[in-house]
């Protein structure tokens, strides 16, 4: 019993130590490229902010779109090495990548932030690898309560994540901290991971893969399936339109905390974190509540549009506290629309088809990443860091709009 325990805490570890480090970039990549009043911003002289905005929509998008590319490739290496090789790995590029941006920050090194972050997305199969381990060493019928644990998990370093960048730059906390410390910090956790899994992490993989052709390409290949699966396609293009206009939001919102509300790194850690916590409210309280009143379809349509409201209330005149009200809107119908589309997809396809509509879901919702801030960072220069939250509140309504149209227009086939 101890043998299957084991590798289920290592995996569980693996899984917050990936998503803290996610969490700690946050509250600090703004400062960096877009505040020049902060101390920490790494821009010479003489360079106009709009350039700023450029490379922070870059910089988060280099991350998705390493990962749209490689996580399928990484997905069947562990189907044919085992997880235990490809986590290792993963998580020896993400402690590499950490060690880079903490330098690049020092050195004020641009280039390096990048090489940073592509080469971590590159290796960003850990989480992946973590939920096939999870079906290896757990019986059928507790699978379900062992990726609650992970999405529990998964939660609490959402919510850790900004609040240990936030603090971890804080000087006023500690004399000796600056941009680069949480990300010290980050490395120095994954390096301990990678030891763990060397050391006490068993493989769990007892019957490789019948050794195909790599396909290099999976996730293009998988969006195009995806237009040409009639059945599925409009619920595709739904949540691509949906991720992509939540993608904007995430981009720029920090940015947009700091021109609204002065928000230093710590405001903008507790501001994600805060969000975290209503999302994790949103998953294990009102998504059943909801389930009990409403199918997919009308979560779906009523979320989008209640999702699109409550982002537009962020733009209300008023004091800093307006956040306490628009953030659980936004958590609650953000989750909810999210949880139900992704529901949808699995209740539409058949038991032999449920691993494929995931892993083309998977390839969608990473390109809806990675396309977004490139954009945003073109929309924030042009005009400014706010039109970028307004655009994510117009494609989130679009989504739900279209999704409403095709549903009038084939009941038959999806609705």
């Amino acid at each position: 019993m101890k043998l299957k325990i084991k590798p289920l805490w290592i995996i569980l570890f693996t899984v917050f130590i990936d998503i803290l480090g996610f969490g700690i970039l946050i509250p600090v990549i703004p400062l960096l490229l877009a505040d020049p009043q902060s101390q920490y911003f790494i821009l010479p002289g003489g360079v106009p902010l709009s350039q700023g905005y450029v490379l922070l929509g870059f910089l988060t998008a280099i991350f998705s779109l390493m990962q749209f590319l490689a996580a399928p490739v990484l997905g069947q290496l562990s189907d044919r090495w085992g997880r235990k090789k490809i986590i290792a790995l993963s998580l020896s590029g993400t402690t590499v990548s950490y060690f880079i941006f903490a330098y690049g920050i020092v050195t004020r090194d641009v280039p390096l932030l990048f090489f940073s972050r592509a080469l971590d997305g590159i290796t960003a199969g850990a989480i992946a690898a973590a939920q096939a381990a999870i079906a290896d060493v757990t019986p059928a019928e507790e699978r379900v309560k062992n990726y609650g644990l992970m999405s529990a998990i998964f939660g609490l370093g959402i919510i850790a994540g900004p609040l240990v960048g936030g603090r971890l730059s804080d000087p006023a906390l500690v004399s000796w901290f600056n941009a680069a410390t949480p990300f010290w910090f980050a490395g120095g956790l994954s390096f301990l991971n990678v030891v763990s899994i060397i050391l006490f992490f068993p493989e769990t993989l007892k019957v490789p893969a019948v050794q195909t052709r790599l396909r290099f390409f999976r996730s293009i290949n998988n969006i195009v399936r995806a237009l040409t699966l009639r059945k599925f396609k409009s619920v595709f293009l739904t949540i691509f339109l949906y991720v992509g206009g939540f993608a904007f939001f995430v981009t720029f919102f920090g940015v947009f905390l700091i021109e609204k509300f002065s928000f230093d790194q710590r405001s903008i850690g507790d501001t994600f974190a805060y969000l975290g916590i209503w999302s994790i409210i949103t998953q294990s309280v009102v998504v059943r509540l909801a389930a009990k009143k409403l199918n997919e379809y009308r979560v779906i349509e009523i979320g989008t549009i209640a999702t699109s409201l409550a982002i537009i209330l962020f733009f209300i005149p008023a004091p800093w506290q307006i956040l306490l009200v628009s953030i659980p809107l936004f958590a609650i119908f953000n989750g909810l629309t999210g949880t139900n589309a992704t529901a949808l997809l699995s209740k539409l396809a058949s038991e032999k088809i449920q691993g494929r509509i995931m892993g083309i879901n998977a390839s969608i919702q990473a390109l809806a990443f990675a396309l977004p801030p490139i954009i945003s960072g073109w929309v924030a220069a042009g005009i400014n860091p706010s039109a970028t939250i307004i655009m994510s509140a117009v494609i989130v309504s679009i989504s739900g709009i279209f999704f409403y149209t095709r549903c009038k227009s084939e009941p038959d086939l999806l609705c």
